[in-house]
């Protein structure tokens, strides 16, 4: 048998102020978001599958405000906030309808993603093309997505070495030729430089520091 209720008070709670806390016949019954009430009042009555309507579509607004909370530190990929929603025990159709929602929305958008992370990279922490394509893969950005943002970004892995390396060799500046070049070529190999690479850069580099020197 369907039993309608009615809702009897609607109060902001004290700790989560964007959320209401609703009473149905003199009794609270559940919380919700403030945009999923935004239509309530008291003396309204409730059929039992409006409630639920409700409950599930706050359900979606709090992982939607989750997610957003997640980006705000900075940009994620969509199956890095997958995995956050997931860990925060959300079901696969509603991380998929939130997922949507903040691609509509503009918040979410790989290939964006993918060319950001590109530029930050090649700006800060320079390494190889196919380091950053291994990068973007773990990341959860698609294959097709990482090759085509790598190929707009149109790097030179050359370049990319020396740039690399000019942000390393002070370091290494005080050593001999040989440990240097050792030094060098190994930092470089670990940032995803083939040998031939890292060692071309690290040579030009030594003479620029001994060109530095005179």
């Amino acid at each position: 048998m369907r039993v309608d209720r009615k809702i009897t008070a609607i109060e902001p709670q004290k700790r989560h102020k964007e959320r209401l806390n609703i009473h149905l016949d003199g009794e609270y019954a559940f919380s919700l978001d403030r945009l999923t009430a935004v239509w309530l009042q008291e003396g309204q009555t409730l059929f039992p599958e409006e409630i639920t309507g409700l409950q599930k579509k706050d359900v979606l607004e709090t992982a939607y405000r989750r997610a957003l909370h997640f980006l705000s530190f900075r940009a994620r990929s969509a199956q890095e906030l997958e995995r956050f929603l997931q860990d925060k025990g959300y079901a696969p159709d509603q991380i998929t309808q939130v997922n949507a929602r903040l691609q509509t929305e503009g918040y979410l958008n790989d290939q964006r993603f993918a060319e950001d992370w590109i530029n930050n990279r090649v700006t800060f922490r320079p390494r190889s093309s196919r380091q950053m394509h291994y990068e973007l893969l773990r990341k959860g950005i698609y294959r097709e997505t990482a090759d085509e943002a790598l190929k707009n970004a149109n790097l030179d892995d050359d370049a990319l070495a020396l740039e690399a390396g000019r942000k390393l060799a002070r370091r290494y500046a005080r050593l001999a030729q040989k440990d240097f070049m050792l030094k060098l070529g190994a930092a470089l190999a670990r940032r995803g430089f083939n040998f031939e690479t890292a060692k071309a850069a690290s040579k030009q580099l030594w003479q620029e520091l001994e060109q530095d020197k005179l």
